[in-house]
């Protein structure tokens, strides 16, 4: 089956979005594809948190973190309780399941792209954990991409590797995504929020990995039961029509009971389970909304 493009690109064009590559698959077959120039490695910025819980699936299923893992059981030096404080606000206290959510309790979440840049100390498990919180944790969803960090530091202190080492011989060598690039902080952390450079035939494979729950040329890659929890509604969240659908662990849930990994700039990878289908774009434009919109709009209908 083939899906036309037209429409989408017509819409696209017309509002004079940015998209530089789309691929769309359906029953685990290329349905369509257009590229603006070549379909090269971009940043795929927030999309690499997706990629980041996947490997706290396999840690989970070896036996290495569970939910109710907190930031202390690993970096129990830098979690000094502050008298002054009250317990629940102590950072040392966070679940990674309330890190996989977004809902840490920070009104100002840490080490956001400019702070990255121009912090001094280069321990940044050290620095995220001397901020105390500022309400109890898991009461509301605050964006942040410092939770997801420390994710990947976590994970990385439970198995001994990187998130990007780790994932390697799991997930990506098995999707054939050779030789990736991901960036890490002054210390060598996989940075897991951003940092992943892929293009978009690969993010494409992801996103069926996603749909067929895991599985890939008949491997279970990531446990089901996994891509189905982090996959679906954990927390409310508020935003525009495709962001105040619910948040789940490290995904979007979208309109249209899909979900999706997203990454500024409008890289997408959404996944449609009732159309059986994946919608992957890379994107260089600020307007995210309008192309998901077009997506509704223009690709939905033809699926």
């Amino acid at each position: 089956m083939s899906v036309s493009l037209t429409g989408f690109l017509n819409s696209v064009n017309r509002q004079q979005l940015n998209v530089l590559s789309v691929r769309i698959l359906q029953n685990g077959a290329l349905a369509g594809q257009w590229d603006l120039n070549r379909d090269g490695r971009r940043l795929q910025h927030s999309v690499s948190k997706s990629f980041t819980c996947m490997a706290v699936g396999l840690a989970i299923a070896e036996g290495k973190l569970t939910l109710d893992t907190k930031l202390k059981d690993f970096f129990p030096q830098y979690a000094e309780q502050d008298p002054t404080l009250a317990p629940s606000l102590h950072p040392g206290e966070l679940t990674l399941y309330n890190l996989l959510r977004m809902s840490s309790g920070h009104d100002s979440p840490p080490l956001w792209a400019e702070e990255r840049a121009s912090l001094q100390e280069k321990d940044w498990v050290k620095y995220y954990m001397s901020l105390p919180l500022d309400r109890p944790q898991g009461e509301t969803f605050t964006y942040s991409s410092g939770d997801t960090f420390m994710i990947s530091a976590l994970v990385q202190a439970a198995v001994g590797q990187t998130v990007k080492d780790y994932l390697t011989p799991r997930l990506f060598e098995p999707l054939d995504i050779q030789n990736i690039s991901w960036d890490t902080s002054p210390l060598g952390v996989t940075l897991g929020c951003t940092g992943l450079y892929i293009n978009n035939e690969e993010l494409s494979r992801f996103g069926q990995m996603l749909l067929q729950k895991g599985k890939w040329n008949g491997k279970q890659l990531v446990p089901a039961d996994w891509i189905e929890f982090a996959t679906r509604r954990q927390i409310d969240n508020e935003g525009g029509p495709d962001w105040s659908q619910g948040y789940g662990c490290q995904f979007w849930m979208c309109q249209h009971d899909a979900y999706r990994a997203d990454g500024m700039f409008g890289q997408f990878c959404v996944v449609i389970p009732g159309k059986n289908a994946v919608v992957a774009i890379n994107s260089h434009e600020e307007n995210m909304q309008a192309i998901l919109d077009a997506v509704w709009d223009e690709i939905l209908p033809l699926l």
